[in-house]
């Protein structure tokens, strides 16, 4: 004996499908909202920290760095990242980044304080708009009487 589906059968049927398509393509999608991943700034704790503080107060207010220089070791890094992501399968998208940098004297003492960001894929001093480049930064007479002193020899 063959079974008839009544019109009512095919419809409860097709609902189901519909629901059960709406189920598996929601478990795709992935929260819309940006997530924050490392340091959370805080702007009170920040305004703390001012030149002449020691590098233990900096810890005691800011927690420990997430990371720091590789050489010497006398510059805190505070790393945070906003993240978005469009779909649970696609790689996440940073929305925009903060570095908090704590540059510290051969004392461990506060020289300055930086606040850097990501403008066009470039770290980003917002504070003095000026781009960092490594090494020492030399002035102009030390320049001079190196130069003086390799001619000499």
């Amino acid at each position: 004996m063959k079974r008839v589906l009544t019109r009512s059968r095919a419809a409860t049927i097709r609902l189901g499908g519909v629901a059960l398509a709406a189920l598996l393509l929601g478990g795709c999608m992935a929260d819309q909202s940006p997530g924050t991943r490392g340091f959370v700034l805080d702007e009170k704790a920040l305004d703390q920290i001012k030149p002449g503080s020691s590098a233990e107060q900096v810890v005691l207010v800011l927690g420990t760095p997430s990371t720091t220089s590789t050489v010497g070791g006398k510059t805190y890094y505070y790393i945070s990242q906003k993240v978005s992501q469009r779909f649970q399968f696609m790689d996440e998208k940073i929305t925009d980044q903060r570095v908090i940098a704590i540059y510290l004297t051969d004392k461990n003492k506060v020289e300055r304080v930086a606040n850097y960001g990501l403008k066009d894929g470039v770290v980003f001093d917002f504070i003095s708009r000026t781009t960092p480049t490594g090494g020492i930064e030399n002035s102009f007479v030390t320049s001079l009487f190196r130069r003086i002193g390799a001619s000499a020899v």
